[in-house]
């Protein structure tokens, strides 16, 4: 079972949290860059498979995404759960997900998605309160934590990438 969702870096000063008494001027990068990844979080064995560029997410990146995965030659059935982007849930992807034997279920509208943790970990490790001068320092950073997680940020991620779900059983909805 993976987890796919995009996220969309653009390339700019992530503030933390600042308190002072003074004026503090902190440097700032500015620009309407975007590095953007496509990623399936894998929840049995917690790697990221990942499809990554600079112009845009859109269908042919969904179908590379589901070709990498399909290329692992995993054993059994394969999900992906999805949001409901325009990208995910076209004929295209979904005639490449039947033909490559991957099951789409698509969440509710507003629903959380596992791999969204992932996302917010990412910028903690590699953006908050971090200067980065030109593009291609900023997706070093990215890259780097990135390339890191199934080394350095193992132990950070097993209490944050958790299949704990909150379920409802048999709840009655009343009509207001």
């Amino acid at each position: 079972m993976f987890f796919v969702d995009a996220a969309h870096f653009v390339f700019g000063t992530f503030l933390c949290c600042l308190w002072s008494f003074t004026r503090i001027f902190v440097r700032a990068a500015s620009g309407r860059q975007r590095f953007n990844i496509l990623g399936a979080w894998d929840a049995v064995t917690r790697e990221l498979i990942a499809v990554t560029n600079t112009t845009v997410v859109n269908t042919d990146t969904m179908c590379a995404l589901l070709q990498k995965i399909a290329a692992l030659g995993l054993a059994g059935p394969i999900t992906l759960v999805l949001d409901n982007a325009r990208y995910q849930r076209n004929t295209v992807v979904q005639a490449l997900a039947e033909q490559l034997s991957i099951t789409l279920l698509y969440l509710p509208s507003y629903s959380p998605n596992l791999i969204e943790q992932l996302w917010k970990f990412i910028k903690r490790r590699a953006l908050y309160g971090r200067y980065h001068p030109t593009f291609a320092e900023f997706q070093a950073a990215i890259k780097e934590v990135l390339d890191g997680l199934p080394t350095a940020h193992t132990e950070n991620l097993k209490s944050l990438m958790t299949l704990n779900f909150q379920r409802f059983e048999d709840v009655s909805l009343m009509a207001a």
